[in-house]
């Protein structure tokens, strides 16, 4: 037994460790990405559940043709430290900890820009440690191969936006009509308000939780000047 559990321990580790060395994150500072692991499970997903008609939709774009309101509305929305920490916001994971041990869940996970990134490119959507471990390596090594910029634009090419809409050009030209690079600021205060949870809500529907959440972040940034 004590020899399995020695083996077991030993093919977790050599799992997680290869997280360490691989993929080649270097080669995203000139490639930009195919198929994320992300939207291959949304493939089996839509497989499963007889929805196969479903196909990624996705248009990329470089930053500069991304709205600087969607830049920053996305920021202020998922991470608004991200152009000051290294991967981890380690006050929200503080937080988010003791908020998950008071409710006794594990809703809370505080994921960055950086850490979403990750677990979009190569891994599941899935909470258990294991999973989160390789996240974490995986995102120590994004930050210390990219730039900033070159994050933020693989993060708003990659993000779910809808049901198949993948990245800002598509979610754009989906909800709203136009190109990325012509959004308002009140559009895009409204596509950040979805991030959380795309599947559930719409940028352009009646939803009250989008608009007030939209409105909080539109508020922001016009206090920082940005408008």
């Amino acid at each position: 037994m004590l020899n399995l559990v020695l083996l077991l321990g030993l093919l977790l580790a050599a799992d997680i460790g290869r997280y360490a060395f691989l993929p080649d994150i270097a080669a995203l500072r000139q490639h930009d990405p195919g198929k994320t692991a992300f939207m291959r499970y949304r493939e089996r997903q839509w497989a499963e559940e007889g929805r196969g008609a479903l196909s990624i939709r996705q248009q990329w774009v470089p930053l500069s043709r991304i709205s600087r309101n969607l830049q920053r509305a996305v920021v202020i929305s998922e991470d608004d430290k991200f152009w000051d920490h290294r991967g981890f916001d380690y006050d929200a994971i503080v937080m988010a900890f003791e908020e998950n041990i008071r409710s006794k869940t594990f809703a809370l996970g505080a994921s960055t820009i950086t850490q979403q990134l990750a677990k979009n490119l190569f891994l599941s959507p899935s909470k258990n440690p294991v999973r989160k471990i390789k996240e974490a390596l995986l995102t120590w090594r994004l930050e210390r191969a990219l730039s900033k910029r070159r994050i933020l634009e693989l993060y708003l090419n990659i993000a779910e936006w809808g049901d198949g809409v993948f990245g800002a050009e598509q979610a754009s030209r989906h909800y709203f009509g136009k190109s990325a690079r012509f959004l308002t600021p009140s559009q895009a205060a409204r596509l950040a308000a979805v991030l959380p949870n795309p599947l559930k809500y719409s940028p352009s529907g009646s939803s009250r939780y989008v608009a007030q959440r939209a409105d909080r972040i539109y508020r922001i940034m016009r206090r920082r000047g940005y408008l």
